[in-house]
């Protein structure tokens, strides 16, 4: 029988415990062993609930049980997180997180841990939620220099967006529906201003290339500054709105940014909607693949926890090696990276047309009705060439970055 101790009782901790309790029998006979929980770390109580015989308020209680061979950690944020897992692990316990914060914070550190202790360190749910997306890119794709990550990496935002899209609405409106429905937080920040998705880019990147991606040094825009009007020129053109993390490899430099985009039907991201996630990987083989589904959720984030459980349970002894180093990716200078920008300025055509011409050389120009803006697309330039052209002009109202390709 393998023990499990559970590090927070709230949405995710509460659907580990379900699935291990529900799906036991399924469980038992695909892992090879019995897999029970056995203790549950929360400050509060819970009467009532099955789970209140198995509550602990002290970690070192489950540090020093020697019965406890695995450690779910589902608390969220890095600190006290940061400390009771370097703490199991270096007590010789495995780890199964859904903490995408610690994970990109630390994630290197607690591998290297781990492989000292000849344990595990598992985070399978710190991207995509139930999205299986970690561990196709440690094994499955093995084999593939991998060239470009790219994906739908939150589901409040696509939500916001999705309903701006389709019914027309103002970002706050979508907002507040989006939090009377408990798709966002009441703190929406790390979720709108791009810091979630920015995380876990910078999680994927770094496995894609056995280096630490700093997510600090990541580019990361959100959508607060996207409106109605964005959206209907969208619409005029046939594309959408999404906001993207992605990362590239060309040669020798790597780049990446998380940031709103506009994509056309024949991007396979293109019609994923609402609060799903999709996240495309390239390699140079295997071509294009793609893992779609629900991004959050309590069960759907649990079944990926549980999962990397079931994975330690056939390695108890065994450390399962990943390859993530903590030496630093350099990533190419922000300001040289090149995209396609839709611009948006303040002012009709005639008093802006020419100062664009000179600014921007050719553009293609976007109607869409409104008498008091002029907006067009560039050609593909670089991050800085854009900024030095848009401060020629002074008068941007928001630009919207279009991908290299259809």
């Amino acid at each position: 029988m393998i023990n499990v101790s559970v590090l927070g009782y709230g949405t995710v901790g509460s659907g580990v415990v379900e699935i291990l309790k529900e799906n036991a029998d399924l469980i038992t006979k695909r892992a090879g062993e019995e897999i029970r929980v056995k203790s549950v770390l929360d400050l509060r109580d819970f009467p009532g609930d099955p789970v209140q015989d198995m509550i602990v308020h002290d970690f070192e209680e489950i540090k020093n049980d020697p019965d406890v061979q695995i450690v779910v950690e589902t608390m969220g944020g890095v600190h006290p997180a940061y400390e009771f897992v370097k703490a199991s692990l270096e007590s010789g316990k495995s780890v199964s997180t859904s903490n995408k914060a610690l994970v990109a914070a630390y994630g290197p550190e607690l591998l290297e841990i781990a492989q000292e202790h000849n344990v595990n360190f598992l985070f399978e749910a710190s991207v995509g939620g139930g999205i299986p997306i970690i561990r196709p890119l440690k094994i499955s794709l093995a084999p593939d220099e991998i060239l470009e990550i790219s994906g739908i990496l939150n589901g409040t935002t696509n939500y916001i967006l999705t309903e701006m899209t389709n019914n027309g609405s103002a970002f706050d409106t979508v907002l507040k529906d989006a939090q009377d429905k408990g798709y966002a937080e009441k703190d929406p920040t790390a979720d709108v201003e791009g810091y979630d998705a920015c995380r876990k880019i910078a999680i994927l990147t770094s496995l894609a290339y056995g280096k630490q991606l700093d997510f600090e040094d990541i580019y990361t825009e959100g959508i607060t500054k996207i409106t109605d009007r964005d959206i209907v020129y969208a619409g005029k053109i046939g594309v959408k709105v999404k906001i993207f993390g992605s990362s590239k490899k060309d040669g020798d430099r790597i780049s990446a940014k998380v940031a709103p985009v506009l994509i056309y039907p024949e991007n396979p991201l293109y019609s994923v909607d609402d609060v799903f996630n999709a996240i495309l990987v390239k390699g140079n083989m295997v071509g294009d693949v793609m893992f779609y589904g629900q991004g959050a959720g309590k069960l759907a984030t649990a079944s990926a926890v549980v999962s990397d459980v079931m994975e330690v349970a056939k390695n108890i002894g065994k450390c399962v090696e990943v390859q993530w180093s903590a030496e630093k990716i350099a990533l190419e200078p922000f300001e040289e990276s090149k995209s396609s920008f839709f611009v948006r300025l303040r002012g009709d055509k005639s008093q802006n047309a020419a100062k664009v011409k000179e600014a921007f050389g050719d553009v293609t120009e976007i109607d869409a009705g409104y008498a008091d803006e002029y907006a067009f697309i560039t050609g593909e330039i670089t991050e800085g060439a854009y900024a030095s052209a848009a401060d020629s002009l002074g008068n941007v109202i928001n630009k919207i970055r279009v991908p290299e390709t259809k």
